[in-house]
């Protein structure tokens, strides 16, 4: 996890408002209104939007690792429960956020999106290792990791590289809840 500032934690903060507002679209102008500061202020966390973006990716994902973190430690759970609550953990300040409009990075921001899809593919240790427990128990069958692993990255990459969730009038975290669900419960009706 990237060591920040109070001030760059802010900024990021203010990105994802003026994200949930704008878009992809959004200006610096905008950020700083939001903010209540001058750009000046904000170029000197960030020298370009860029860079911000490329930082933004790093939060959102290391705040998605601290959530998994949480959950790990939470003795209350089962182990097929934390493994549920894992595949699709959200920090709850995340909520608001229309992810929907992420699709969008793929042509404009290639970089970024680069660097979404690097982050989708690592940080899975602690994932697995909770599957292959719930393996040893006996409470998850025991199927080839890598094939959970696959789907729940591929459903992902689609969500960001595609508009689907916005066709079908679907929020990117009821579309993670159901691809989770399939990938624990499966589909058959029980």
């Amino acid at each position: 996890m990237a060591e920040r500032t109070k001030q760059q934690e802010h900024i990021l903060e203010g990105t994802i408002r003026v994200f949930n507002k704008k878009g992809l679209k959004f200006t610096m102008d905008d950020l700083a209104h939001e903010l209540g500061m001058s750009k000046k202020t904000i170029y000197v966390s960030y020298k370009e939007k860029n860079e911000l973006f490329f930082d933004m990716v790093d939060y959102l994902f290391d705040n998605i690792a601290e959530k998994k973190e949480e959950v790990l430690n939470d003795s209350k759970l089962s182990t097929t429960e934390r493994v549920k609550v894992i595949l699709g953990v959200m920090p709850e300040s995340y909520s608001e956020i229309d992810f929907r409009q992420l699709y969008m990075l793929r042509d404009k921001y290639p970089d970024i999106y680069r660097k979404v899809e690097e982050r989708l593919e690592t940080g899975w240790e602690d994932t697995i290792s909770l599957i292959e427990k719930g393996i040893k128990e006996g409470v998850i069958r025991d199927i080839p990791i890598f094939l959970v692993k696959t789907m729940l990255e591929s459903s992902l990459e689609q969500f960001f590289s595609r508009d689907i969730l916005l066709k079908n009038k679907m929020t990117y975290n009821e579309a993670l809840a159901g691809v989770v669900d399939i990938i624990v419960d499966g589909i058959a009706v029980r």
